[in-house]
This record gives C-alpha cells, structure tokens and sequence, in this order.
C-alpha cells in the first residue's frame, strides 16, 4: 500500500464518503487509488436490489437523504486534484426519483470546485422514469454511464430486478437528449453467456448510439449462496479479440480485459472518444 491510497482511504473516512471501488471489492483498488483515482459512490451503502454478481450490500436503505453529500464530494476531488471525477451509487428503488437530483447536484458542485474538471456519472436504471433521467442529463455530465451487464438470456439470473431491453432504452434516451455527450456502458463474460450472444448484445449496445464499451471478467466476490458461480474464465486472447470485434462495430473506445471495470482507464477512454 502506497502511500496516496493511504491518503485516499484517510480522505475517504474522513468526509464520511463511500467509494464503489471498496463497496464493490473492485480488483483494481490498489492501482487506481495510488493513482489518485476512485469512483464515488452516493447514496449510502445500502442497495435495494439483490443483483447476482454484486458485493454491496443489500437491503432497505435509509430513507433520509444526505444532503451535504455532493459538497463533501466535491471537497474530497478538489482535495485529490482530480481533473476526471467518476461518481456512481446504489440503486435507490425506494426514492420518488430513484437519486437522480442527487446526481445532479453532484455534478454541480463538483464544477464548481474544480473547474475544467470532466465528470463521469453511472447511474442506475432509475425503473425507467423518463424524468429522472432527465433530471441527470440536464446537468450535463461529460460521461454518461448505465451498465447492461450481460446478456439478455442471463437477465433473470444476474439482474433479477432490471430488464435489457429498459437499460438500453435508457442509453438511446440519453444519447437523444444530449447527442455530444459521451455514453458508456459495461458488460461482463463468464456467466454462460455464449460468443454470438456477446455479439448481439454488442450489436444492440452500438446500434443506440453508445460511444464507450468496457468489457471485464465476471469474478465471484463470495462463495456464499447469493453470489453466482462463475462459469468459466476468458483468456486474454479472447478478450483481445472481444475488443477488436467491439472496435469493428464502430464503438470509438473499448477496454477489453479481465480486470476491467467500468471506470478502469476512465478519462483515457473519454479522451478516445472526444479526439475520434
């Protein structure tokens, strides 16, 4: 442990923050922070949706919103000197808006205290409400991120509660909205899904407009009955080769490898794209 994941883990306690790289158990928590990069986590601790491959905890959150939260992140990325902020949450199915003005003010606050910086959202599938989408985009995020996860035949399995064909709705949307904003999205292997279903949902991903494709391997964060065996393990030639398919689709950035994650090699990824 270095000594600026050190710092982060200090900052982080201090202002009471949670970061999704721990909630999560993210492999890469070691590289990234000693980077100075992390990806804030609003909204608690607690997620109201029980997904198959998730480490955070599940349950019924409380309900009282923190509402010095995006101050405290902004505080924390002006502290930092982060120039590209990540900010995500778990889902709040329990909120009128599901969190989106949450978002929003995040997004707000950090512009204000760090100007010039970028910011990357992802966000829940918020059940589809229009407005709550609305509500994110219209603060303008630079990075608009919604994770579809897997493909759709695994959805019942992995992501009881969400649908396919809903988060790539929310992708379109968002791109229609706000067409120079970039949109990312995430997938997992080594759930049983087969190659030409890895295809297809490639397919559905750019066919609504997606700019940024991350694709990880699936690793199991317990053994215990609520967390998905993993079915098997992809080479890094595989992974290679799921990026070169994904970069023959038309997608302008991938990061393809089997510690990917979402935010992995973030602003890269949104520098790719606005220099295509």
């Amino acid at each position: 442990m270095g000594p600026n994941y050190l710092e982060m883990k200090r900052l982080m306690r201090g202002l009471s923050l949670h970061t999704v790289c721990e909630e999560a158990r993210c492999p890469n928590i070691f590289e990234c922070w000693e980077e100075r990069t992390g990806t804030f986590m609003v909204l608690g601790d607690v997620c109201t949706r029980r997904c198959g491959f998730c480490a955070v905890t599940f349950g019924r959150p409380q309900r009282r919103l923190d509402a010095d939260e995006p101050r405290r992140v902004a505080e924390a990325a002006r502290h930092l000197g982060l120039q590209h902020i990540v900010i995500t949450s778990v889902a709040r199915d329990d909120l009128p808006d599901g969190g989106a003005g949450v978002f929003a003010r995040c997004i707000e606050a950090c512009r204000q205290a760090v100007p010039g910086c970028t910011v990357e959202v992802l966000v829940p599938d918020f059940r589809g409400s229009p407005s709550a989408l609305r509500t994110v985009v219209d603060a303008r995020p630079d990075v608009f991120g919604h994770n579809v996860e897997t493909v759709p035949r695994l959805y019942r399995r992995v992501r009881p509660s969400a649908r396919y064909y809903r988060s790539l709705e929310m992708l379109a949307r968002a791109k229609e909205m706000a067409p120079d904003m970039v949109t990312k999205t995430g997938i997992m292997v080594g759930l049983g899904e087969t190659w030409d279903e890895l295809r297809q949902t490639m397919r559905d991903i750019r066919a609504v407009g997606v700019d940024v494709l991350t694709i990880g391997q699936y690793l199991r964060p317990t053994y215990g009955e609520r967390h998905l065996p993993i079915a098997r393990y992809y080479t890094p030639d595989e992974f290679e080769a799921l990026r070169r398919e994904a970069l023959a689709l038309g997608f302008p950035a991938v990061e393809s490898g089997p510690l990917v994650r979402s935010s992995y090699h973030a602003r890269r990824a949104v520098e790719t794209v606005r220099g295509a």
